[in-house]
């Protein structure tokens, strides 16, 4: 089962396993490429950094967050495949490896995800078109739509709340109450490449930290705590120097 038990708003729309239906005949995954580089990198730095940092998400809950990865809605129906997507309140089965596992089946997690975003690589893809309905028809609550290149829009970024069965536009910089994450636009380096990236971000403006990022100031901290130990050796050589200048011994 991979819903969390400790969300009954997920498990209330589970399927029990036995009434699951047969996906053996379901393609789940192929070896086509279809993502260019930068759309790769701008996957992780949206799911990475909620594995390496997961104190954002609050002592107790689970998640899930997906890059590239079927979403099934309907056992007749073709899948969705998000560039990424975090599901709240739910956990991933003890193995992800038999075919019911490999996707995200919402009759097996008991719920669409909270948060979709596709990143616009073409102006093929129906972002803002078939996908943007199509979300919002089974209950995707945030949509958006990262158009780095301005492809389908002048408007770099937008944003989505469900509200009945529509959308209606966030205003930015995008926060997800529900989800207790931002979302907005960033100018850095991330693995050695400067760019703008969409990153998460904190109730204190503060990006959800890369596994990278938090090693790094981990290092910094080290590093600081050093010099710090070093000074107050020095200190004390020199405390310990003066003493002996007055004919006292220290620690006499």
């Amino acid at each position: 089962m991979a819903t969390d038990t400790k969300s009954p708003q997920a498990t209330e729309y589970v399927l029990p396993p036995e009434f699951w239906p047969d996906v053996e005949h379901l393609v789940t995954e192929d070896d086509t490429p279809v993502d260019g580089i930068f759309s790769e990198k701008q996957m992780r730095l949206l799911t990475e950094p909620l594995y390496s940092s997961p104190g954002w998400i609050g002592e107790g809950r689970r998640f899930v967050a997906l890059a590239n990865v079927g979403l099934f809605y309907a056992i007749r129906q073709p899948p969705y495949v998000p560039d990424m997507m975090l599901s709240l309140d739910v956990a991933f089965p003890e193995s992800v490896h038999p075919k019911p596992h490999r996707s995200y089946f919402m009759w097996e997690y008991g719920k669409p995800p909270d948060v979709v975003v596709e990143i616009v690589s073409n102006n093929e893809g129906g972002e803002d078109t078939e996908k943007l309905t199509g979300y919002a028809r089974i209950g995707v609550r945030y949509y958006v739509i990262y158009d780095p290149e301005q492809l389908l829009d002048k408007r770099t970024l937008r944003g989505f709340e469900l509200q009945g069965m529509d959308y209606r536009p966030l205003a930015e910089p995008f926060w997800l109450p529900g989800v207790e994450l931002g979302l907005r636009l960033w100018q850095g380096c991330f693995e050695e490449y400067e760019n703008t990236w969409l990153r998460w971000f904190d109730a204190a403006g503060e990006p959800i930290a890369t596994g990278a990022e938090r090693a790094k100031q981990a290092d910094e901290l080290a590093e600081l705590q050093r010099q710090r130990a070093e000074q107050h050796r020095q200190r004390a050589d020199r405390l310990a120097e003066q003493l002996r200048s007055l004919g006292v011994e220290p620690g006499a």
